[in-house]
């Protein structure tokens, strides 16, 4: 099973991650930067163009160097015809021990802010899919499944910075991927009212109006 880390700097993000995915045992919640933990990748929760220069992005530019936004660009642009679309995922080598790899699923095709968007879930969905199904592509293991050389993901808040989404709503979307991938227990929606009723559960604001 794919190991899972969920990082949060502050303690809205920790509490919601906590009380929504907090009961996964493949699950591990941490309260600090995600530059800090152990894994095998970090989930870069961008733009559609591999821009890197802002939120999270901004640290791993600054962390690995800006080689690593012209190795994403690079890659979109020849394997994507130039945009990676939200929903999508993709792998880049680092070149750094301590995270190899960096997982490309962006919350949004440019800054924007995601309130009723189910971006975010998209992208926590795209990352496992292409971490637990995907095969590398090229390099010394082409032809590998991707999950024989990485079994433990860390991911940021999705949309909480720039896409400016509640730390709940947040959670809850990640739940979802998780259960709808890893877990493989949401069913597939009978009628276009429970798949509405769905995503309005995802999407929905953690406050209900009087």
């Amino acid at each position: 099973m794919l190991q899972l880390v969920l990082t949060a700097l502050d303690a809205p993000l920790a509490e919601a991650w906590k009380r929504h995915c907090g009961d996964f045992d493949f699950v591990s919640i941490e309260k600090r930067s995600i530059l800090e933990v152990e894994a095998d990748a970090l989930v870069s929760p961008a733009n559609s163009f591999g821009f890197m220069d802002g939120g999270i992005d901004l640290a791993y530019s600054n962390f690995f160097g800006w080689q690593l936004q012209a190795a994403v660009q690079a890659r979109i642009q020849s394997r994507f015809d130039g945009e990676l679309p939200v929903g999508a995922a993709d792998l880049v080598e680092t070149g750094h021990l301590s995270f190899p790899w960096l997982v490309v699923a962006p919350t949004m095709r440019v800054p924007m802010a995601l309130v009723n968007s189910p971006n975010p879930y998209l992208a926590a969905r795209a990352a496992p899919v292409l971490l637990v199904n995907g095969k590398f592509e090229t390099g010394p293991h082409a032809g590998d499944p991707i999950s024989t050389r990485i079994e433990r993901v860390a991911f940021p808040g999705l949309g909480t910075g720039v896409g400016e989404l509640s730390a709940d709503v947040c959670a809850r979307q990640m739940r979802h991927a998780i259960c709808s991938v890893l877990l493989g227990s949401v069913e597939f929606p009978r009628s276009w009212i429970q798949a509405q009723e769905i995503h309005y559960e995802m999407t929905r604001p953690s406050w209900r109006p009087p």
